[in-house]
């Protein structure tokens, strides 16, 4: 309860602001009301769905849709508030100034035209992610968008120049609301024609029976060296609360099959080979290594005890914190991760080949694209599907395709 008062006295803050900036710009009572009755609406709704939540069923649809439209009202808020509390520490005190300097001639003096100068200006910023937010839950969730990479590396097998590979990651497909999205970025995926298709980890939220409307789905992904997939954190069903300790494991072993139904070969600490020409590339699949309270299942010596320390590797770790931690240090070469993990926090602003940036950079370094250290790279795929906030603001579910070729530019 203290933590629900506590909610609703900073909440009553912002709207102090807010609606003030409201009340400053229109006089119309309807226009006021309307704000009073939306803002009651989807606080009560966001109240309801979180006060008592039960672990036990996890977090559903109608979770995340009162968490979006407590953001969709919470951001533009906070910048009504930021907006006009710095007036008011401008305006205030040289009102009070010249109370006191000018007396009773001051009174009512206290900028009037300014007040409302700044509030439009506010509302009118305010409105910015207001929308970005309502379209995000609307289109952006379900934007897919295609990204290429060419990497170039000097011990890459002859026989491989060229090859191709793509990388989905946390489909999450408890959150999906829209079969024939889906259908059509898995008809997405397979016009890549790749060489392989991995899929590093997330396949659900919680729950094995999440994945069971999509199996028939996922399972027209083909690819000319097969599927291979890993494990991320939220496979494992740590985030609900299970019978017993056996019902939790039967969940697990439901979710293994249910990716060797669709085609996965997936990697438990294990490694596979490609072959070509008498020559071969090491696929090496990790299970969740994350920092920061996440599971630590990984364990890459296991997963290369077959692996020539020569051989090129590519290695699938859901969680990109693995990399500089245990991955880069580590005595095998490694040429290329594939990880996922972080959505890229499905809030952001990037222009292409220029400008990214999301809130996620201050708790992952690297966050979302290719990073090189030392001649090994890392792809942070962004995403497949989403997470608890059912839309993307800026930044887009991802299918990436990387193309490995034999040479010595990454220009």
């Amino acid at each position: 309860m203290i933590r629900w008062i506590i909610f609703l006295a900073i909440f009553g803050v912002l709207d102090l602001y807010a609606f003030q900036a409201f009340r400053t710009v229109t006089k119309n009572n309807w226009i006021l009301v309307a704000y009073w009755v939306l803002t009651l609406l989807v606080i009560g709704n966001f109240a309801a769905h979180y006060y008592g939540f039960n672990r036990r069923d996890g977090f559903t649809h109608s979770h995340g849709y009162a968490f979006a439209f407590f953001i969709a009202l919470l951001i533009p808020k906070m910048i009504l508030l930021i907006s006009m509390l710095g007036e008011d520490i401008f305006r205030v005190p040289l009102a009070i100034y010249r109370y006191f300097t000018e007396g009773d001639s001051a009174k009512g003096n206290y900028f009037p035209s300014r007040r409302a100068f700044i509030s439009k200006i506010a509302i009118g910023l305010a409105a910015i992610p207001f929308a970005s937010i309502l379209y995000g839950i609307y289109k952006g969730k379900y934007n897919f968008k295609v990204l290429k990479y060419t990497l170039h590396f000097e011990d890459l097998p002859e026989a491989f120049d060229g090859y191709k590979l793509t990388q989905i990651s946390d489909v999450h497909s408890g959150s999906f609301d829209n079969k024939e999205k889906v259908e059509y970025a898995i008809d997405l995926i397979n016009e890549q024609q790749s060489d392989a298709i991995v899929f590093t980890g997330d396949m659900v939220n919680n729950k094995a029976e999440e994945m069971l409307p999509y199996v028939d789905m996922f399972s027209k992904l083909k690819a000319k060296d097969g599927l291979f997939s890993v494990l991320g954190n939220h496979d494992y069903g740590d985030y609900v609360r299970w019978e017993s300790e056996t019902a939790k494991q039967k969940n697990l072993d439901d979710l293994k099959a249910i990716q060797k139904q669709i085609g996965f070969d997936l990697l438990l600490n294990e490694s596979r080979f490609v072959e070509r020409d008498n020559q071969r590339i090491a696929i090496v699949g990790v299970e969740n290594w994350g920092k920061g309270g996440f599971k630590k299942a990984g364990d890459l010596k296991k997963a290369v005890e077959l692996v020539d320390k020569d051989d090129f590797k590519v290695l699938l770790s859901h969680d990109p914190s693995h990399w500089e931690a245990q991955v880069v240090p580590d005595d095998y070469h490694y040429h290329l991760t594939l990880s996922g993990h972080t959505h890229g926090m499905q809030f952001g602003i990037e222009i292409p080949g220029w400008f990214k940036w999301s809130p996620v950079k201050w708790r992952y370094k690297q966050w979302a694209g290719i990073y090189e250290e030392f001649g090994q790279f890392i792809n942070v795929n962004r995403g497949f599907g989403y997470l608890a906030f059912p839309g993307r603001v800026g930044i887009w579910p991802e299918i990436t395709v990387i193309e490995l070729k034999r040479g010595a530019s990454n220009a």
